[in-house]
């Protein structure tokens, strides 16, 4: 009998799902909204759900298939205290339903479902490595104690230059003028904003600052230099502690790889899958054998 996968990527923004025969073959996808798990656990349950129901039903498979089916799930927030535990009590109608961190998933699905390692940089950053079969990570303690290189800390550098700038610390430039507008160059308004501000909205700058440092404007530059730095470190580390392959991920990757020194991108490895790729490996689909591997 015909073996079949389903693998989720729960992230913040959304939540996505594949549905693979044992050759790997896709047989249908779906998706739904955000599935963090700091969302709620009900929220997170209706959500897996919702996304798996989906998926199976376009699959058009059957009960009996689906009972056979081996799942994989990917989860934001899934290590804040308590979730793992939660997650045993969701019923699902697979053989088997394993759970994870959606950087693992990423992780494994980078490097065809062997070991290796991923640096993810967007709002945050962590590293997520496998080594010699053994996961852990780096970093990824949260925003403002770690994500450093991350969109969030672009943004916070910008809106520290920003007031320094607003006091006369600081020589104004055009990015400072650019990011005070947004608060009428009004002291009180930015530090309201701030009071309220969540990493995402620190994200927000992100696009703002790569834009100026690409058009010179020197604080610009310095911040996303400085970012940069952080993440060379990042990529250093993960090849000292024994990983032999890195992928960088994350949608800040591509504007700030140009950043980095040519002997730091020269050891970096393009990703051989997603992270439903890596989902379907965690539930069981055979990896990508190793002579395959750039």
């Amino acid at each position: 009998m015909t073996q079949f996968f389903l693998g989720v990527d729960a992230g913040g923004s959304n939540c996505r799902c594949r549905v693979v025969d044992a050759a790997g073959q896709v047989l249908a996808t779906a998706q739904a909204g955000p599935a963090n798990a700091g969302l709620g656990l009900e929220a997170l349950y209706a959500t897996l759900r919702d996304v798996t129901e989906q998926a199976v039903r376009a699959a058009g498979l059957d009960a009996a298939q689906v009972a056979r089916m081996r799942a994989a799930m990917g989860i934001a927030g899934i290590s804040r205290p308590g979730v793992r535990a939660a997650l045993k009590d969701f019923a699902f109608p697979f053989a088997t339903t394993v759970f994870d961190t959606d950087a693992a998933i990423a992780n494994l699905g980078a490097h065809g479902g062997g070991d290796g390692a991923v640096l993810i940089i967007g709002t945050g950053s962590v590293a997520q490595l496998r080594v010699r079969g053994q996961s852990f990570r780096i970093g990824g303690y949260g925003f403002p104690i770690s994500d450093e290189g991350s969109g969030a800390a672009l943004g916070l550098s910008a809106m520290r230059h920003a007031l320094r700038a607003l006091d006369g610390r600081t020589r104004a430039t055009p990015l400072s003028t650019a990011v005070t507008e947004r608060f009428d160059h009004d002291t009180a308004r930015a530090i309201a904003w701030m009071d309220q501000a969540t990493p995402r909205d620190y994200g927000s700058f992100a696009p703002l600052v790569m834009a100026y440092a690409e058009a010179d404007d020197t604080i610009a530059r310095s911040i996303v230099e400085d970012a940069a730095g952080h993440i060379e470190r990042f990529i250093e580390t993960i090849f000292e502690r024994g990983a032999t392959r890195c992928a960088l991920l994350g949608g800040l990757a591509p504007k700030i790889r140009p950043w980095l020194r040519e002997r730091t991108v020269a050891r970096l490895s393009e990703p051989l899958g997603d992270a439903l790729s890596g989902a379907l490996y965690l539930a069981g689909l055979p990896a990508r054998p190793k002579e395959d591997l750039p």
